[in-house]
């Protein structure tokens, strides 16, 4: 009954905070650039009203197109629920599989590409070509630095790899840290952040993510930006995870979760101000960089690899 609460907790903690941490990232931006903000409560905010507004449906949208919302949704909150946030006991550590969670990520991808094209809409045809080609040349990527990191625990099971690397004596370790540069141009082009994509734009003609969901409205509109913060958390965590596993817990104990609870707090913090300070000091590249921009990722994760497989370290 205690393990059952507590992945009860470690589920709820994401469908929570994934707002806030997107709001705190955007009132970031703005202090950044000089400008007041709309607050770290506007996703809640929005979520609200999107949630009290009806969804209107164009006539040739399908079923796909009405169910891509859910879908997307559950994959992303499912991902949340086996990265090991604030314990590595949980029900649903069994599960926590790197290959499993790049599945769920690419489930996600598929549905809301598909709906987007479902529709027969330009932009939104647009946006899911781009969103495939980015996806495409970041699965790559993701999986070397998630294969760099198994190689220290021995395991592609995330619970192995953060109680190895966390209880390892603190080193700095040169395939961890071409991982890390890796993981960090793949969190970017996967939430589409400066400088591959900018959350802030209306031009059609530049969006990937945003034109997506374009003809979504109402509680519909309301999953995919939900989502959209959730895939952030998920990223945000899964970095922890891998590079600064320090104080998750290691027992499936209420107590033990609400003490991990203070540590994922700030290190979400400061996840959020490097993130606000890379959007605000990048540019954001043409369509047609985004492919070198990945094509280095992929290259430092496998000079990673490479790194613990020839030297150890």
């Amino acid at each position: 009954m205690s393990r059952a609460f507590s992945q009860l907790i470690s589920i709820l903690t994401p469908i929570l905070l994934a707002p806030l941490l997107l709001g705190w990232v955007n009132q970031m931006r703005a202090w950044l650039s000089n400008r007041r903000g709309p607050g770290v409560l506007q996703p809640y905010r929005m979520l609200h009203k999107l949630f009290n507004k009806d969804s209107v449906m164009a006539d040739t949208a399908s079923s796909l197109f009405r169910f891509a919302p859910y879908a997307v949704f559950g994959s992303m909150l499912l991902a949340n629920a086996i990265i090991p946030t604030l314990s590595t006991d949980l029900p649903l550590a069994s599960a926590a599989d790197a290959i499993a969670l790049v599945g769920l990520f690419a489930l996600a991808r598929i549905f809301i590409s598909l709906a987007a094209m479902d529709i027969g809409t330009a932009f939104g045809t647009l946006g899911a070509r781009r969103e495939m080609l980015v996806g495409f040349l970041a699965e790559p990527a993701l999986l070397t630095v998630l294969f760099s990191a198994s190689l220290i625990g021995q395991s592609t099971a995330l619970p192995t790899i953060v109680e190895a690397v966390a209880h390892k004596h603190f080193a700095i370790y040169p395939s961890l840290v071409f991982a890390g540069m890796a993981f960090i141009l793949v969190f970017l082009a996967e939430n589409a952040r400066v400088p591959v994509d900018n959350p802030a734009t209306h031009l059609e003609l530049t969006m990937i993510h945003e034109a997506m969901i374009l003809e979504y409205s109402g509680r519909h509109l309301a999953l995919m930006e939900w989502a959209a913060s959730l895939k952030l958390f998920a990223y945000s965590t899964l970095g922890i995870a891998l590079f600064l596993p320090w104080g998750i817990g290691q027992k499936a104990t209420p107590s033990s979760l609400l003490l991990a609870l203070p540590s994922l707090a700030l290190k979400l913090a400061l996840i959020g101000i490097v993130l606000a300070l890379v959007e605000t000091f990048s540019a954001k590249l043409r369509i047609f960089r985004v492919p070198e921009f990945l094509a280095t990722a992929f290259l430092l994760g496998v000079i990673g690899m490479l790194t613990h497989i020839l030297l150890g370290a």
